[in-house]
């Protein structure tokens, strides 16, 4: 029977000069990142906390993204752009998307400034998210009211546009 510690070693020489070069390559992690790219935009700290969970070092993933971030390729505003347009077809409100983004490691500035830009009419989207969700017609009682604001509250919409979307034409 071979003695454990030489195939332990076997082992090591097999797999140690690929994987620790590999996860300290700058050139592996610009890779990697561009094919997270590839499929969707994703924020700078979305981006690296990938690149580390895969098992890049924390100097070589950071490098990795501020170049692309330089060659124009990663690019927090379009995530945000792209993340709003997103939310806005599922019927989330502006409160909801901020939250959202900012777990993401997003700058509120530019969340603001994106959400500001939209020309997005909130009040008339959490009327459709109420009446898809609901129907046509108001809440019967007041049980029933309540219910739908907060259900449109969960999806993020601010307390005006709530009470508008209850106000039954």
């Amino acid at each position: 029977m071979p003695e454990t510690s030489s195939i332990n070693a076997m082992i090591t020489d097999l797999v140690a000069d690929d994987e620790v070069d590999r996860f300290a390559s700058p050139i592996a992690a610009r890779k990697k990142a561009m094919d997270y790219l590839a499929r969707r935009e994703h924020s700078r700290d979305e981006l690296l906390r990938k690149l580390q969970k895969t098992g890049f070092h924390h100097d070589v993933a950071v490098d990795a993204v501020e170049q692309l971030r330089e060659d124009g390729l990663q690019s927090d505003r379009r995530f945000v752009e792209a993340f709003v347009q997103s939310r806005i077809q599922q019927g989330k409100g502006p409160t909801r998307i901020l939250a959202d983004l900012s777990q993401r490691g997003v700058r509120e500035g530019v969340v603001h400034e994106v959400l500001s830009e939209t020309e997005q009419d909130w009040f008339a989207l959490a009327r459709d998210v109420r009446r898809k969700k609901f129907g046509e017609s108001g809440p019967k009682d007041l049980k029933g009211k309540a219910r739908q604001m907060r259900f449109l509250q969960y999806r993020g919409f601010e307390s005006d546009q709530v009470r508008a979307a209850l106000e039954i034409d």
